[in-house]
């Protein structure tokens, strides 16, 4: 019976206290966790290089950073040559060869790499003292050859003509350079005429310069004992010959005087890159630092911040708007808005923008907002601890940002004393729309004539126009001449006559094409089979079948292996408008259809026939002088995201006296594909097997 009562004595008891717990509320947080850092111990060669180390036995691994503190380089007509330095820098050393020596990293399942200004090398603490010794070796003795240099350029350039429509690309160049201008390290850029402008010797010249100890920091991580490393760097960087880079001076970037619009036509973009920027002189020391962190991170810093919440979940303009701030002790950085967003909302998307940026400066954020943000900068704050890389981070910012010791271990308690009050201090200070640089990368004749009616604040905000390379253009002139008397049955008759004479064309009750090329170390086949009203394509890796789309009178849909998914309705009706043995078949008799004016393709006059859509708007291209098609491009919007393609038609080869292009250059992801015709059948049997 005793048993029997305690029993419900301890019931009762633990009753009382949960109902003396009011779920309904939040429950408040406890103190901010207590930060144990370890600090780090220090020593210092002769050559200038400073090294700092901290002792984490948990794990049997060990991290090395080395850093160069250097200022900003101008590179001027070589831009590209820093670049060219950071990818030859680690192929080995003087005494070893570049093979050699990734083998051996490899075999010690280590990892090393380099930067221009940088190194990295991580390891197994029993290898450490070898890896070591190669870094520094790679470092101090680098195996810079013509070879390795020609393969290296050759990379770079490849690059960056794959850049050369990439709008994203164009749009972040440009905000560079409109932001510091192209003689300040921040805005210059690299182009094919300036890597080819460097040699070798630029290479070996810029690593003697600028890859030296005086500003140098190593910070070493892990599971190792310091008396043990200050022997280890000591013996493998001590032949480091002592010396400073070059010191030179240029010019301080300022913001724009007013508000304006800066816009760089793009004409095969498919949406617009919109940044609204400015300058900050904003350091990691300032006492404003946190509070505009905190700041930012409420404006734009992630999925529940309210440049998201507006565009995308409330307006659907976008798949995503974020902002961010950066900080810098040796010139101004940037504080920026950015969203890639539709054509048709590009002016409304910078009103949307710059509404959020001047909101947050002039009315006081929520208490919630404010809890929220501080909650998560505690949490990923509490969770990068668990990475040596945070602590190694940590630590160099100590040392080259100017930072009181205690500056991580009282993070938190500054992070938590933050208040709306400081918030809106910061907001004020930094994100600017009184001098705000708004870019846009997008295209023209769609977007430009809403451009120049924006306005803010009851001000219309003026327009001005930068070609891809940041310098002052004109206005563009989408009103391009075409010739009298074209029209879309003119254009679609000239090319039947191109390719062989309507008669001929007309005789073709179907038609098989196979093309054939290589990408990403594949074999890639693209097999086609027309009739009137049926269509299939089918893509091959190295005979693969990977997937394709099948139309079969009113009904369309992929194919991947046994399955197929319809296509969505609105697409089904646009993809029908390129059925038929040829697209033009369809295209002359489709009213929507329209010439949209001139465009040079491969530094010729093309005619342009645009085929409108819901999901799926077409366009082809016409040479002028011979009618041959030259190009195909299409847009698909859906779900707020949109995707382009488009494929070159080139040397064209007849056929049983009908014309193919022999060559499609066409877009595969930011890859551009070749392949070549490797079969064109005209009137060949098909089955209803050919089209399911």
């Amino acid at each position: 019976m005793k048993k029997i009562y305690i029993t419900l004595l301890v019931a009762l008891m633990a009753l009382g206290v949960q109902a003396q717990i009011d779920r309904s509320k939040m429950p408040e947080p406890g103190p901010a966790p207590e930060i144990n850092l370890k600090d780090p111990q220090r020593f210092e060669l002769n050559n200038g290089l400073k090294v700092l180390v901290v002792e984490n036995h948990k794990l049997p691994r060990v991290s090395v950073q080395l850093t160069l503190d250097n200022p900003p380089i101008l590179e001027g007509d070589k831009a590209g040559v820093s670049s060219l330095t950071g990818s030859l820098l680690g192929n080995g050393s003087k005494s070893i060869p570049k093979d050699e020596f990734n083998e051996e990293v490899d075999f010690l399942g280590a990892n090393i790499s380099f930067g221009s200004q940088s190194a990295f090398a991580s390891s197994l603490s029993k290898y450490f003292p070898r890896i070591l010794e190669m870094m520094a070796d790679a470092a101090i003795n680098p195996n810079f050859t013509q070879e390795e240099f020609d393969k290296e350029k050759d990379k770079l350039i490849t690059g960056l003509k794959t850049q050369e429509k990439d709008v994203s690309a164009i749009a972040g160049r440009v905000q560079r350079a409109l932001a510091y201008g192209t003689g300040h390290p921040y805005g210059e850029f690299t182009t094919e005429e300036t890597v080819n402008n460097v040699s070798l010797i630029d290479v070996q010249q810029f690593y003697s310069n600028y890859f030296v100890p005086a500003n140098a920091y190593l910070v070493i991580i892990g599971d190792v004992n310091f008396d043990e490393v200050k022997e280890l760097v000591t013996k493998d960087f001590t032949p480091w010959t002592k010396a400073s880079p070059p010191s030179f001076s240029f010019s301080k970037p300022t913001d724009a005087q007013y508000t304006q619009i800066n816009f760089v036509d793009v004409p095969n973009a498919v949406q617009s890159e919109i940044t609204v920027q400015n300058l900050v002189n904003l350091q990691m020391k300032d006492e404003d630092y946190l509070p505009a962190l905190v700041a930012n991170q409420i404006l734009g810093g992630g999925g529940e911040a309210r440049l998201f919440l507006n565009l995308r979940e409330d307006k659907g303009y976008t798949y995503g708007s974020y902002s961010r701030i950066g900080n810098d002790k040796y010139a101004p950085s940037r504080f920026s808005a950015s969203a890639s967003v539709r054509n048709v909302v590009t002016d409304s998307s910078i009103v949307e923008l710059l509404t959020e940026i001047d909101r947050i400066a002039k009315e006081p954020v929520s208490e919630k907002e404010l809890k929220n943000t501080k909650a998560k900068y505690v949490g990923n704050f509490v969770l990068a601890l668990e990475r040596p890389s945070t602590i190694a981070r940590y630590a160099l910012n100590i040392e080259t940002e100017g930072l009181p010791k205690d500056f991580y271990k009282t993070y938190l308690e500054r992070i938590n004393a933050i208040t709306i009050e400081d918030v809106q201090a910061a907001s004020q200070k930094y994100f600017s729309v009184n001098n705000a640089r708004v870019v846009v990368a997008g295209k023209g004749s769609e977007v430009l004539e809403n451009l120049e009616k924006v306005s803010f604040n009851s001000k219309n905000i003026p327009l001005k126009y930068y070609d891809k390379y940041a310098n002052d253009a004109e206005k563009p002139n989408y009103e391009a001449a075409v010739p009298e008397g074209v029209t879309v049955q003119s254009v679609v008759d000239k090319y039947f006559e191109a390719i062989g004479g309507k008669e001929k064309v007309d005789q073709i009750t179907s038609l098989k094409l196979v093309y054939e090329g290589n990408a990403m170390g594949a074999t890639i086949k693209i097999e086609e089979k027309r009739t009137a009203n049926r269509f299939a394509q089918i893509s091959y890796m190295n005979n693969a079948p990977m997937g394709g789309v099948i139309a079969k009178g009113d009904e369309l849909f992929m194919k991947q292996g046994p399955n197929k998914v319809p296509l969505p309705p609105d697409m089904q009706k646009d993809l029908i408008n390129s059925l038929g043995i040829f697209a033009e078949q369809r295209i002359a008799t489709n009213p929507e259809a329209k010439i949209a004016g001139t465009e040079m393709i491969d530094g010729k006059e093309a005619i342009k026939i645009e085929v409108p859509g819901k999901v799926v708007q077409a366009t082809y291209f016409y040479d002028l002088e011979t009618g041959l098609k030259v190009k195909e491009a299409s847009v698909t919007s859906m779900n707020g995201q949109t995707q382009s393609q488009e494929s070159f038609l080139k040397d064209y080869q007849e056929v049983d006296g009908v014309k193919f292009p022999s060559v499609k250059v066409s877009s595969l992801g930011p890859q551009m594909i070749e392949t070549k015709l490797l079969e064109a059948v005209i009137n060949v049997e098909v089955t209803d097997a050919d089209f399911d």
